[in-house]
């Protein structure tokens, strides 16, 4: 009996024992949650360290630091010996806006420009694909290598269609998220005979 009773004692503190270490789980998590809902403070050297990284600059290298802290965001700007630097950057850290002026010339480059041009290229591409038609068999072969890609028309661009007259098969060229693409389509029976991308 007294055996017994000790087992059943021994088995309630490990039961109590259990049951402490996982309150002190429970609440180190709580805690470790709380922490991770508070908003981080970025203070200005934070921001100011985040545009001189971007910029490669050391600390040395800057002059004329002046940093403007706004509602949502910083607006940062340093000279360097090559040039001077003006960013936008959140209260998160991440930077919005960039812009860089070369100190020999009057050329400035903002990152919010060269995301304008690259617009610009891709609506002029889009209109060059637009204006290249092919014929009905060509249209076909195009489609069975699209297809055979998992692919649709839209999703690609500089596509082209040749027939190699002495095989009788398509070649069908087209460019996916900067990825050459190369097709041998048989003439007859439209069936992707190869793809070759790179």
């Amino acid at each position: 009996m007294a055996m017994a009773t000790d087992t059943v004692t021994e088995e309630k503190a490990m039961v109590k024992s259990r049951k402490r270490n996982s309150f002190i789980i429970l609440a180190s998590t709580l805690l470790l949650t709380g922490c991770g809902n508070s908003n981080l403070e970025i203070t200005q050297n934070d921001i100011l360290e985040v545009a001189r990284d971007d910029a490669n600059a050391t600390k040395k290298e800057c002059s004329n630091v002046s940093i403007q802290e706004e509602k949502k965001y910083y607006i940062v700007s340093f000279d360097t010996n090559i040039g001077s630097y003006e960013y936008k950057i959140g209260k998160d850290g991440i930077i919005q806006e960039r812009n860089y002026k070369r100190s020999n010339s009057d050329e400035e480059v903002s990152s919010t420009e060269l995301v304008e041009e690259k617009k610009k290229e891709t609506e002029t591409k889009k209109e060059k694909k637009e204006t290249t038609s092919f014929d009905e068999n060509q249209q076909q072969a195009i489609n069975a290598a699209l297809a055979n890609a998992g692919l649709g028309q839209e999703d690609v661009t500089d596509i082209g269609c040749t027939l190699d007259e002495a095989t009788q098969q398509y070649t069908v060229t087209f460019t996916f998220q900067g990825t050459n693409n190369t097709s041998t389509v048989d003439a007859q029976s439209f069936v992707v005979l190869s793809t070759i991308m790179g």
